[in-house]
């Protein structure tokens, strides 16, 4: 591989001749080998964007030369568009201000703007710190970039996702409003609803979580740009922080702005902490809907068996023709790994020491996996399972028939006492309701056909 110098403050160091990036991003990768996760690169996209702004912000407040700007914003959308993804190496493992990923930045887009500097005639040229850094430390750009990512992965990633996957629901719930079926508590038999009723559950659970999510991510849109350092906004124009949040707001079609108090911003993480909290709560219901639609799907022949999930692959390797519950095997698993993430979040969260929380990159990597697990995860329960989800009337009718719960309609004819005593006659003689009730002179045929009809004990 050929090299070539490149020199920061503790002097010289080689750097691959084919990468942009400059001597502090190759020390970050010499001096933290630590595990295979690099940076997320919506990190990366959000970053470029800060810095795309701050370049517009400092060319506006006349700290920064015509040309210099467009150089940066060159290059910046650049980087947003995919094309120098191979140029930051870095792994979430390192200083926990973020101070090393900027500095990638920094000197990816200095070393690829005096490039274009260069073919463009122009005798200027841009440094990392003093031109692309300008107005900015790691401290305030850092937690800018991760507000600017979070918010852009839950309204463009997660929610087109999770509507769509409300929406089938919505369609399951319509299509089997009057299909009578037990309901269970407790895994025990209790009384009718319809499975339209049953599905409305899970769907009110996503509208819910919709509304929590968003008026949780609203948190989101205030930004650290313009505390630099400390949040004193030292080295920074006073409007800096300010009018760069307002270029932010116009590039993405969010109403980011700057924080109105950048100490808080840059030390605590609270606002990510209440929006995991949010895709927590949406974690923990997908994992009731997953285990609900496997266990209703139990069998077919030996289980519940009231649902009928579509085979996409082969169950099993020693038993032909197994169809197990994939779909919801997976979603289960990520809303595991959500938990933990929400977990990691958390304790992270709470390091915030003085005036800068430095746990920065590890929040941001979990909570970017969440969103994209997530995603993932609900278009595939949607598409690979949901859509093709059908009911087995024949057993959810059968079910309704034998239970004993249906004596729950006798209350209030013939009280609770002598209801239960149906009930475990029935039980114990393996007899029918109707068969104990009449045995035992508490209600006449007529009666109980006229009392114990599941279809009038759906009441919504």
């Amino acid at each position: 591989m050929d090299y070539r110098m490149e020199k920061d403050t503790m002097g010289e160091i080689r750097v691959p001749l084919d990468r942009f990036w400059g001597a502090q991003t190759e020390r970050s990768r010499i001096n933290f080998r630590i595990g295979k996760e690099k940076m997320p690169l919506e990190l990366i996209y959000a970053y470029a964007l800060v810095k795309k702004a701050a370049a517009v912000t400092n060319f506006e407040l006349g700290t920064l030369s015509e040309i210099k700007k467009q150089a940066i914003v060159t290059v910046c959308e650049e980087i947003i568009n995919g094309s120098l993804d191979s140029h930051f190496p870095l792994v979430v493992w390192q200083t926990g201000s973020g101070t090393q990923s900027n500095m990638n930045i920094n000197e990816v887009i200095a070393n690829k703007g005096n490039k274009w500097l260069e073919e463009k005639g122009s005798i200027e040229r841009l440094h990392p710190n003093d031109d692309v850094n300008k107005s900015q430390s790691s401290n305030d750009s850092f937690p800018t970039a991760m507000h600017v990512a979070a918010y852009q992965a839950v309204q463009v990633k997660l929610m087109p996702v999770l509507t769509q996957l409300r929406d089938s629901l919505k369609q399951k719930e319509e299509k089997y409003a009057d299909l009578v079926k037990i309901g269970r508590t407790h895994l025990q038999d209790a009384t009718p609803l319809t499975l339209g009723q049953e599905i409305s559950g899970w769907r009110a659970m996503l509208d819910k979580n919709m509304r929590m999510i968003q008026e949780s991510s609203r948190h989101l849109l205030d930004l650290a740009i313009g505390g630099t350092a400390v949040g004193t906004g030292i080295n920074a124009h006073p409007e800096f922080g300010k009018i760069a949040a307002q270029y932010i707001s116009a590039e993405t079609g969010f109403d980011f702005q700057a924080s109105s108090n950048l100490f808080q911003a840059l030390t605590s993480h609270d606002e990510i902490v209440h929006v995991h909290g949010a895709l927590k709560a949406l974690a923990a219901d997908l994992m009731k809907i997953a285990n609900d639609v496997r266990w209703l799907a139990s069998g077919p022949r030996s289980g519940i068996g009231e649902l009928i999930i579509p085979a996409n692959e082969p169950g099993s390797s020693i038993m032909p023709g197994k169809v197990n519950p994939t779909q919801s095997e997976a979603l289960t698993m990520i809303t595991a790994q959500v938990f933990g993430n929400d977990t990691t979040i958390s304790f992270a969260a709470s390091q915030g020491n003085f005036e800068l929380n430095v746990f920065k990159p590890v929040i941001i990597y979990n909570f970017l996996q969440t969103v994209q697990l997530l995603a993932d995860g609900m278009s595939s329960f949607d598409e690979k399972c949901i859509k093709g989800l059908e009911a087995k009337e024949s057993n959810i009718n059968d079910n309704v028939t034998r239970s004993l719960m249906l004596v729950t309609a006798l209350n209030d004819y013939i009280g609770y006492e002598k209801a239960a005593e149906i009930a475990k006659k029935a039980h114990n003689e393996n007899t029918t309701l109707k068969e104990s009730a009449m045995s035992l002179g508490y209600v006449t045929e007529e009666q109980f056909n006229l009392w114990v009809d599941p279809a009038k004990m759906i009441k919504r």
